[in-house]
């Protein structure tokens, strides 16, 4: 486990403390420009005077059961993994993530997070209908922009994409958050301490650039495709500080 945190505040503040479930391994452009992924999440959702740390998910590191208490937040990444595969770190994390939930933490999941979540709650994902890569318009539902109206969260809401799977059934009592016209539940929460994002509100378009020159060197995308997703971040741009908001403002219970 690794983390960093701000710093400010008197000696008797209890200082909030969050931890980043990372769910892949950072790509060199990534480590190299960034400083890795943990660094790109606390750059979108840290604030001066909170702990910040990081579990490497999908090499087996986890908190214990006996430390999830210490924290106040829980962040899971995407990751290059099926939220439907059984490896044996998945199953580890569906456990923990069912422990968490028992004790009402804040979670957010982001992409791979997104259906893990749906899929520890007992939800259902699978494999999308092709890919969703590029700038993607979402629509949050009435009910989402009542709950979020003080943050002034438009009704339209382009975010980045980059998955080819996604959550086909919510869990019971979970609610659709937004739609796309590609994904039915781009957003779900589940009682007011979770909440699952299909998109990646972390991502600038540089990264994703960077991620769709590595699919196709993998032949997981076609060259269409590619060009597809390129035009999409010339023609829209994602609103970064808007998602940045939502995020934040749900993790820390200001919602």
């Amino acid at each position: 486990m690794g983390g960093g945190g701000g710093g400010g505040g008197g000696e008797m503040e209890v200082r909030k403390r969050f931890a980043v479930l990372l769910c892949a391994e950072d790509s060199e452009y990534v480590k190299k420009v960034y400083g890795g992924y943990f660094k790109v999440f606390v750059g979108l959702l840290g604030e001066e005077g909170e702990i910040w740390e990081v579990y490497r998910a999908a090499r087996g590191e986890l908190p214990a059961e006996e430390d999830v208490d210490a924290y106040d937040g829980f962040v899971i990444t995407g990751s290059c993994n099926d939220a439907h595969g059984d490896d044996l770190w998945i199953k580890e994390l569906l456990k923990l993530l069912k422990i968490i939930d028992s004790k009402r933490k804040k979670v957010l999941g982001i992409c791979f997070g997104h259906q893990i979540l749906s899929r520890a709650l007992g939800g259902k994902t699978g494999r999308a209908k092709g890919w969703d890569v590029g700038v993607t318009c979402i629509h949050p539902s009435q009910s989402a922009l009542k709950l979020l109206s003080s943050l002034h969260i438009p009704s339209h809401l382009p975010v980045i994409e980059c998955h080819r799977d996604e959550v086909w059934e919510l869990p019971p009592l979970a609610e659709v958050m937004a739609w796309s016209e590609k994904t039915g539940i781009e957003m779900f929460r589940y009682g007011d301490h979770i909440m699952g994002i299909q998109g990646h509100p972390e991502y600038t378009k540089e990264i994703l650039l960077h991620l769709i020159d590595r699919l196709l060197q993998r032949n997981l995308i076609q060259i269409c495709h590619a060009e597809a997703a390129k035009a999409s971040l010339d023609a829209r741009e994602p609103e970064r500080e808007a998602w940045k908001r939502l995020c934040k403002s749900f993790l820390k219970g200001k919602l």
